[in-house]
């Protein structure tokens, strides 16, 4: 099997799914993709390649528009799929998942994510998110970050002054919040969000790339 993965992924960040496709015989290719991070290249995508090559020019994220009809995004933790669903990168998220649904193109979103302690205390815990219904129980890092206000509390025996802790970041998106975004965008744009440990992901990509899409 040979996969394409886009263009502009991050080098160094995927090794672990690298690490799972070699050791499988699985070969990658980098190519820019019109949406989705990973596709199946098969005789359509390779014809594309090939007849490019043979002019002697790159091939552009374009051309492959109708020679795929199913593809992969994946995302490092459930900390990047608020960005895309809920951040400064909605608009191209959300047009990137419009250009699938016009071109008949599954758009599975596979994002990769433990659990564990969020403070040094081990006081609050986040669990490992399997599917999006259960995404409401994900604690947003970001809500448990502490900084000082300008409001005196008290002193220290040093006689300097003890400030009040207040969240660093009030409006961080809730987990609540994200899986109602998420669901939102399925049923608008046929995109959809799934869920998985970290060790999984490189298995998780080519079962979800060999599905049959109806």
């Amino acid at each position: 099997m040979i996969l394409i993965s886009d263009k502009g992924q991050q080098k160094g960040k995927h090794l672990d799914k690298e690490r799972y496709w070699r050791n499988h015989g699985i070969e990658v290719l980098y190519m820019p993709l019109p949406c989705g991070d990973y596709i199946i290249a098969d005789d359509k995508v390779m014809d594309v390649i090939n007849r490019k090559k043979e002019r002697g020019i790159p091939v552009k994220k374009m051309d492959f528009l109708g020679t795929y009809n199913v593809t992969v995004d994946t995302k490092k933790d459930i900390q990047e799929l608020v960005g895309d669903v809920c951040g400064k990168q909605h608009a191209r998220f959300r047009d990137e998942c419009i250009l699938a649904r016009n071109n008949e193109i599954k758009l599975y979103v596979l994002v990769q994510n433990v659990g564990g302690y969020l403070t040094r205390t081990k006081d609050i815990y986040n669990p490992t998110i399997t599917r999006l219904e259960d995404l409401h129980k994900w604690k947003n890092p970001r809500l448990f970050e502490m900084k000082n206000s300008n409001e005196i509390i008290g002193y220290y025996s040093s006689g300097r002054p003890k400030y009040k802790r207040v969240q660093k970041n009030p409006n961080a998106t809730k987990g609540e919040t994200l899986m109602k975004a998420c669901m939102t965008m399925q049923r608008k744009y046929g995109v959809e969000f799934l869920f998985c440990h970290n060790s999984e992901q490189g298995e998780k990509v080519i079962e979800l790339l060999q599905k049959e899409v109806s």
